[in-house]
């Protein structure tokens, strides 16, 4: 691109002459690097405008490099057959410059707007704004449309995509312990801001919900209009304002379209049957009861003025143990939360993205150690509780007393040994001759093993795979009411298929299962492992 564009500023005579370049030629001739690099520059210029042929009659008038008429060395030869060749982009005929400038991305078109009258007019072809549209923003069809509200491609991208393209993507909301997951995306001709939902507890497995808190268009008055979508009452005044880099916040300018005629009781009711599907005489728990009426009085205090910080999806790797990305799962009296599972090394993290007040969003729910593989014994010992916690257990010990060998593991870990995981390599020690922290992510595909839940252990879903592929050793992190005394306990972390795994909890006596979440995401990739694991440093410390 950067070499397209600087061809493009020599034939337009921005950058250096030919002419200039031939004198410098003439009087370095005994330096055969540049004369070698001018040729390779002057060859892409052929290429360019289209001169890749010599002249018919062999004269040493190639591609106007040689001498003209008068001798003179000029640019072209007047005695020469067939079409004079264009000397400059500004030669070129019209369709041939809309093709270029359509293979340009948006931001450097203004720029190119300013070089003359004929690229400015050019550049009002719908052609190319319309390709903009469709490859930067995945707009198709949807440009159809625009013609019912007389409205350009060019006024589209200027006055919409483009200033709000620094909002598109995934979000994490400021709503204290509980957070969330926002997702910004061009939807028609609209921008909108969809939060994401999980389903309905205990269904885990079930599609995500949506719900719109606020869009974009430009239906009125030729301008982009920022619209609230919060509350019962159909879209009314917004605003937005990108408070730094990677944050920004949205405000409602008509609160009074998120009340409802029967007051907070008819809102709370409203609300408790989106967010749980069910009604309150349905929860007998009644600590489940003071759970959801604290996070209904909590959250609804921000119905009028939200703050959002960008987050990515995680990098995959080829080592990883399974795709990484967003999940949601079961967590006891707290319903379904959202969680992002990342690979670093050896380690599996799981990230709150939904939280609660004993464990806030943004905190590390999970740390996996790939290199302590646990094998399961067989399903009348797996039934016990006593037999499941010694297995972690011991590796627990193992883990807390630094130990990195694994030679001669203790009797009441248990961990698998090569010959009975078909190649399995995490069973060597950690940081062994030959193997690499995290092999087990990287080994040979494992023979499915029959999995059931100890006596005693609850779950909240009783439906759940009966067979597993691996296991592994991890802690889980639990906490008092308002995030008091944190701590990692141990449990099992169990790999399902590559869409579902579990995690026993030990101390908790309880299981969570957590299932992929599948709605695709644009705009949210990570620039870089460095980038992604700052962003998981940043949200521990939003709500620590």
């Amino acid at each position: 691109m950067l070499l397209r564009m600087a061809v493009c500023a020599r034939l337009c005579g921005v950058g250096q002459s030919r002419r200039c370049r031939r004198r410098q030629r003439h009087s370095q001739a005994d330096q055969d690097s540049d004369s070698e690099m001018d040729m390779d520059e002057e060859e892409e210029e052929e290429r360019v405008v289209g001169k890749m042929k010599d002249e018919p009659d062999g004269s040493s008038c190639l591609n106007g490099r040689g001498a003209g008429p008068s001798g003179a060395g000029g640019l072209g030869c007047a005695d020469s057959a067939g079409p004079p060749h264009p000397q400059s982009l500004l030669d070129l005929p019209p369709e041939i410059l809309v093709e270029i400038f359509s293979s340009l991305p948006g931001t450097a078109l203004p720029n190119l707007a300013l070089v003359c009258k004929k690229f400015r007019q050019i550049l009002n072809t719908e052609t190319i704004w319309r390709r903009r549209c469709t490859e930067e923003f995945g707009m198709r069809d949807d440009l159809r449309k625009m013609e019912i509200v007389g409205m350009s491609s060019r006024e589209l991208y200027v006055k919409l995509l483009h200033p709000y393209r620094h909002i598109l993507g995934l979000w994490q909301p400021d709503i204290g312990p509980y957070g969330g997951l926002l997702n910004v995306v061009v939807d028609g001709l609209f921008i909108i801001g969809w939060m994401y939902l999980p389903p309905h507890d205990p269904r885990v497995e079930d599609p995500m919900r949506r719900r719109p808190l606020f869009r974009i268009h430009m239906w009125e008055k030729n301008k982009a209009t920022v619209e609230c979508m919060y509350g019962h009452k159909g879209p009314h005044k917004g605003d937005i304002q990108t408070v730094k880099k990677d944050e920004f916040s949205t405000k409602c300018n008509q609160t009074d379209h998120h009340r409802m005629p029967g007051g907070r009781q008819e809102e709370f009711r409203t609300w408790l049957e989106e967010e749980w599907g069910r009604t309150l005489e349905d929860i007998f728990h009644e600590h489940m009861q003071e759970l959801i009426l604290m996070k209904f009085i909590y959250t609804s205090q921000y119905d009028n003025c939200l703050t959002y910080r960008r987050i990515y999806l995680p990098p995959c790797l080829p080592s990883d143990l399974l795709q990484p990305g967003l999940f949601k799962g079961t967590y006891g009296s707290h319903g379904l939360e959202i969680i992002m599972l990342s690979f670093h090394g050896s380690k599996a993290k799981a990230t709150k993205l939904t939280g609660d007040p004993n464990v806030p969003a943004g905190q590390l729910t999970l740390e996996i150690d790939l290199n302590r593989p646990v094998r399961l014994p067989d399903l009348e010992r797996q039934r016990s509780m006593d037999e499941v916690s010694r297995l972690v257990r011991g590796v627990h010990e193992e883990a807390q007393s630094g130990s990195q060998g694994r030679d001669a593991p203790s009797e009441a870990a248990e961990v698998a040994p090569p010959q009975e995981t078909e190649g399995l390599d995490s069973a060597a020690p950690a940081g062994a001759e030959g193997v690499e922290p995290g092999a087990a992510a990287c080994s040979d595909e494992p023979e499915p093993q029959p999995f059931v839940l100890p006596l005693g252990v609850m779950a909240r879903n009783e439906v759940y795979p009966r067979t597993c592929k691996m296991c592994f050793y991890g802690t889980g992190l639990i906490a008092g009411h308002g995030f008091t005394s944190p701590e990692r306990t141990p449990g099992l972390f169990v790999q399902f298929d590559d869409d579902r795994f579990g995690f026993i909890w030990l101390e908790l006596k309880s299981f969570s299962l957590y299932s992929r979440l599948t709605d695709q995401l644009s705009h949210a990739q990570a620039p870089s492992m460095e980038r992604f694991e700052a962003m998981l440093r940043n949200m521990q410390s939003w709500t620590s």
